[in-house]
């Protein structure tokens, strides 16, 4: 990204989608745009870089949990609907590490926290959330840490 804020980002986005016509994606950019709107009204602060990553991060798990509840009911085109708005989030995330780079990050955390065993996972987490959000899934991420700490 440029000097440009993520809202701003987003915001001419959403220019770009009225353009276009893209009514699936204008309603996607809404949708986040309403959800930073709602943050600023209700706790009276302004929506920066660090916290819109934390919305769209939390926007996507949650349509990610929304389409297996719907693969699961056998409700495959609300399943592809929620899928469709994740491909429109994730534009706005930044690049997601691979599995390996992931495996790094956590080996560093596991060794500066000292900590060995199941009683590391708080402090490997906390170090871990600042340096993934938005760029890992951070339940995979638990999984991962978990398997590195009972070896």
């Amino acid at each position: 990204m440029s000097d440009q804020s993520l809202t701003d980002t987003i915001r001419a986005a959403m220019k770009a989608a009225m353009k276009a016509k893209d009514k699936e994606r204008l309603g996607t950019i809404r949708l986040i745009q309403a959800e930073f709107k709602r943050i600023e009204v209700d706790e009276r602060v302004e929506v920066d870089d660090a916290r819109a990553l934390a919305v769209l991060d939390k926007m996507v798990k949650q349509r990610r949990d929304s389409a297996q509840q719907y693969i699961d009911a056998g409700r495959a085109e609300l399943a592809e609907k929620e899928n469709a708005e994740i491909e429109v989030l994730q534009v706005f995330l930044p690049q997601q590490l691979s599995e390996d780079e992931i495996f790094a990050l956590i080996d560093e955390a596991i060794a500066a926290s000292g900590a060995e065993g199941m009683a590391a996972m708080g402090p490997v987490m906390g170090q871990l959330k600042p340096k993934l959000a938005g760029r890992a899934d951070m339940g995979a991420v638990s999984g991962l840490v978990k398997q590195r700490l009972t070896a």
